[in-house]
């Protein structure tokens, strides 16, 4: 029991990368995590880490004790969850990580849901911009694209798409765009996510050929509901995911352009780690994610 509360300890002091938020996840004083930290070294008689008050840095011994150790406290959580999957009641953690916007307004939404329904889960749910496929100590991962990593499961969640689209009172200014290329023409509201081709937009015609258009125009910001505010209030033309547009677009508030052209696809999947047991409170959120999304967001025509 004592090995296995040690390889839980230090997990914990990995994920936080130093000691002093080790401490206080743990409600313990930085010189007990600390001293923990030795008596483990001592045990062991190897240098798991260097550290400071500020950075932990694994050593290779440290880095090989927690790769298998959390394998093991993997598949033991695993073993005990399985004993008692006839149980009706779902309980145990749960570590999620999405996109800002996507999981601003649907995954915040139907995690509170989920958890209302089960009690016993604990829930932590990690926003980005560019979340990694999966990072050490995620269960799920709400991502843009199936990942290319074969030791991922991924399922669709949400077919989405970007498009193309700008208010009708700007349309009645500045007329409509028909083709990518007289995109030019328009004032376009750029996202500004990241450092490059972050004014490149991509879109396919009806036989698949995609074609890219790099746009301009004086408004720009790095966050996409400031994006979609300026397009409502008239300022041009913004290129934005189906998810995020349906109801404007049902509601004439937004028009899509483009007659003939398509925004690139931006499905979301759940991604998890492959494993041959699944953890029942993982597997529940996934379907009730898919089931809920399915009733939030219309498909694509």
């Amino acid at each position: 029991m004592a090995s296995l509360d040690d390889l839980a300890f230090f997990r914990q002091l990995a994920q936080a990368g130093n000691l002093t938020a080790t401490a206080r996840e743990l409600g313990l004083s930085l010189s007990a995590v600390s001293k923990r930290l030795k008596q483990l070294e001592a045990r062991l008689g190897v240098e798991l880490a260097t550290r400071t008050t500020r950075r932990l840095t694994l050593t290779a011994e440290g880095e090989r004790y927690l790769a298998r150790g959390v394998a093991l406290l993997d598949e033991l959580a695993e073993l005990e969850e399985s004993l008692g999957e006839d149980r009706e009641a779902l309980a145990g953690p749960l570590r999620l990580n999405a996109t800002f916007g996507f999981g601003r307004r649907h995954v915040a939404p139907l995690l509170s849901e989920f958890c209302a329904l089960h009690p016993g889960i604990e829930a932590s749910l990690e926003l980005s911009n560019f979340p990694a496929p999966l990072v050490e100590g995620v269960d799920l991962g709400i991502r843009i694209g199936e990942p290319p990593d074969s030791r991922l499961v991924a399922r669709r969640l949400v077919a989405s798409r970007r498009v193309a689209c700008a208010s009708p009172d700007y349309i009645e200014r500045c007329g409509r765009a028909e083709t990518p290329q007289a995109l030019q023409r328009h004032a376009c509201l750029v996202l500004r996510e990241n450092d490059s081709d972050f004014a490149l937009w991509r879109f396919v015609d009806a036989d698949g050929v995609e074609t890219s258009v790099k746009v301009g125009g004086r408004l720009t910001s790095n966050d996409g509901e400031v994006i979609k505010r300026l397009a409502l209030d008239g300022h041009g033309v913004m290129l934005r995911s189906w998810w995020d547009v349906h109801d404007e677009l049902k509601e004439g508030r937004l028009v899509s352009l483009l007659p003939g052209w398509q925004g690139v696809r931006a499905d979301f999947f759940a991604v998890y780690a492959q494993r041959r047991h699944v953890p029942a409170r993982l597997r529940a959120l996934v379907d009730f994610l898919a089931r809920r999304l399915a009733a939030r967001i219309p498909s694509l025509d």
